[in-house]
């Protein structure tokens, strides 16, 4: 779990059979909002709860599956992103105010994942540098900046691609439907955020969940 006070944190609890238990499964389906009790013991690698509750109970997600794709997909992706992750209580409210926006949300969506975790990288540290931008303008991937030449190393997106980091960084959850992106736009962009995120995040693999929401929005 990712919490506001500690950051990443590992628990093992005890699930009961019967439905009278004060801790049930359907807590710990991805991205829900919980609120947690417990004792945190820094030498303990799995911590254990004293009682939990839902903070925020969804209203659409459970129920539909275009979002609930798109929260299993997220969770994989903050699996990683997070891991090592210290308290960061702006990330922690920035990925809580965003599950609950998704969750009102009654249509103009798509691009939701696409701002979600190019507007997180401003939260762990390498949000691109916009100052160099221009239409022909190349993208360096390692150094997070528009550049003008050709890096001398692979890393880079050449001005087309560069352009559609560009459209990303000026799309916010209330604006993202005036975007008109294809399906093929989406992949694409898809495709170009997690490589970026590849680079900088060490061990991140290729998503097993990513073929699923590639499927969803064919």
């Amino acid at each position: 779990m990712f919490t506001e006070l500690e950051g990443r944190i590992s628990f093992i609890t005890r699930i009961p059979k019967t439905a009278k238990g004060k801790i049930k499964k359907q807590y710990f389906q991805p991205l829900t909002l919980l609120d947690l009790e417990f004792d945190f013991r820094p030498r303990t690698s799995l911590q254990r709860i004293k009682d939990v509750r839902i903070l925020c109970p969804y209203g659409s997600i459970p129920f539909d599956p275009v979002k609930s794709t798109i929260l299993l997909f997220l969770s994989e992706f903050l699996y990683y992103v997070t891991r090592g992750e210290q308290q960061n209580a702006h990330l922690f409210n920035y990925v809580k105010a965003s599950m609950e926006w998704l969750d009102e949300a009654e249509q103009g969506y798509a691009n939701f994942h696409l701002v979600f975790m190019m507007r997180l990288s401003r939260f762990v540290g390498f949000f691109p540098n916009l100052d160099a931008f221009q239409e022909d303008a190349c993208f360096d991937l390692r150094n997070a900046t528009f550049t003008s030449h050709v890096p001398l190393h692979s890393d880079y997106l050449l001005p087309l691609d560069a352009a559609q980091i560009n459209k990303l960084i000026r799309m916010d959850y209330e604006n993202m439907h005036l975007f008109r992106l294809s399906r093929h736009d989406r992949n694409r962009i898809s495709d170009i955020v997690l490589h970026y995120y590849r680079i900088h995040v060490p061990d991140m693999p290729e998503l097993k969940s990513f073929h699923v929401l590639r499927e969803l929005f064919s």
